[in-house]
């Protein structure tokens, strides 16, 4: 087949999986175990679906100007698409097109290569320490942008502002791109450096933090010269990304602020529990501020550990990759699902 020729493949990001069998423990893809906020679900029953007729609001006015409010910024510093995801992808093809390589860790979230990939854009991935943190010695070297998680993903390692303000001071004519999808669990942000720094695009999303994973909601923030060029090639690419319910709701998240910090203050407690009960079972892992925990077993395979979980109801995420081969990824659940975890990993180990 001839026309096979012109097909741009691309070998594609491979998502967690979800279960289809029921009373499964779901510790796989970092989602929130808490539903959204109350007036999320009170905003589903005021929804008028015959407005669904209509094509949304493609300026998606009444979430930006939401969150601009919420973080102290102008409208025009704020940009929303379908998921942080969207948002990433769209400012690789916007930021990212020098000829000089885009710089990411070698551990990191499994999606910059792809789309990189995707967009033929030229990549190098820089290795972590022994730690998992970064060295910023090592992105001072020519490269056409920049991008890493805060915290990372899926080690949970917080890098601090220090660091952060170094390599976009020193990278000022690349576009540094910080997604800090985890940063609301216990992280300080970036966004404080936004004013300082034009070359500072700050990403993150609902689909964490504000239980709404399955709303597809992300935002970027950044100067204003920034925010232009993302809704520039948004608009030739698609006007109507984001839905009117999206939107609604979207908004109804932020506006609840106190059910935001307690839903998030409890996943940070029950993560202080599981990190010393694993610690209790000989397990070691770097300081996490995401909502997971990302450890291994000296005595015991992380592959076969990974598949005895699964086998037993309890989903978490292992990849068969250099350096990280031993470690499971295990999103916090309710503290319910975490103690069964904890039995299933001493009956496990102990034998």
């Amino acid at each position: 087949m001839a026309w096979q020729t012109n097909v741009r493949t691309v070998t594609p990001y491979v998502a967690g999986e979800q279960p289809k069998r029921a009373g499964i423990i779901k510790l796989n893809t970092n989602e929130c175990p808490y539903p959204p906020a109350p007036g999320v679900a009170a905003g589903i029953e005021r929804l008028d679906a015959n407005a669904f007729r209509l094509y949304p609001d493609p300026n998606c006015t009444e979430l930006i100007e939401c969150l601009a409010d919420y973080y102290g910024l102008k409208a025009a510093q704020v940009f929303v698409g379908v998921g942080s995801d969207d948002v990433l992808a769209l400012s690789f093809l916007t930021f990212f097109n020098s000829k000089k390589p885009i710089l990411f860790p070698d551990i990191t979230y499994s999606f910059y290569d792809v789309w990189a990939e995707l967009y033929r854009i030229p990549y190098q991935t820089i290795p972590l320490d022994e730690n998992f943190q970064i060295v910023k010695e090592d992105y001072l070297v020519e490269n056409g942008g920049i991008i890493f998680p805060n915290p990372n993903a899926p080690t949970g390692v917080f890098e601090d502002l220090d660091l952060l303000e170094f390599v976009i001071r020193e990278n000022k004519d690349s576009v540094v791109i910080i997604d800090e999808a985890y940063i609301d669990f216990g992280g300080i942000s970036a966004l404080e450096l936004i004013d300082r720094y034009d070359n500072l695009l700050v990403v993150q999303t609902f689909s964490k933090s504000r239980a709404m994973a399955g709303m597809r909601i992300g935002y970027a923030m950044g100067n204003q010269k920034l925010i232009k060029y993302l809704n520039d090639a948004k608009f030739a690419f698609n006007s109507y990304t984001m839905n009117q319910a999206a939107l609604k709701l979207g908004v109804e998240a932020v506006l609840d602020d106190a059910y935001f910090q307690d839903i998030n203050a409890r996943i940070i407690a029950t993560r202080g529990w599981f990190a010393d009960e694993l610690g209790r079972l000989g397990f070691i892992y770097p300081p996490s501020l995401g909502n997971f925990i990302f450890a291994s077993h000296p005595s015991v395979s992380g592959k076969m550990l990974f598949e005895a979980l699964r086998e037993n109801g309890i989903y978490v995420r292992h990849w068969n990759r250099p350096r990280i081969s031993e470690y499971l990824r295990i999103t916090i659940g309710t503290d319910e699902e975490m103690k069964r975890l904890v039995q299933f990993l001493e009956n496990y180990i102990v034998r």
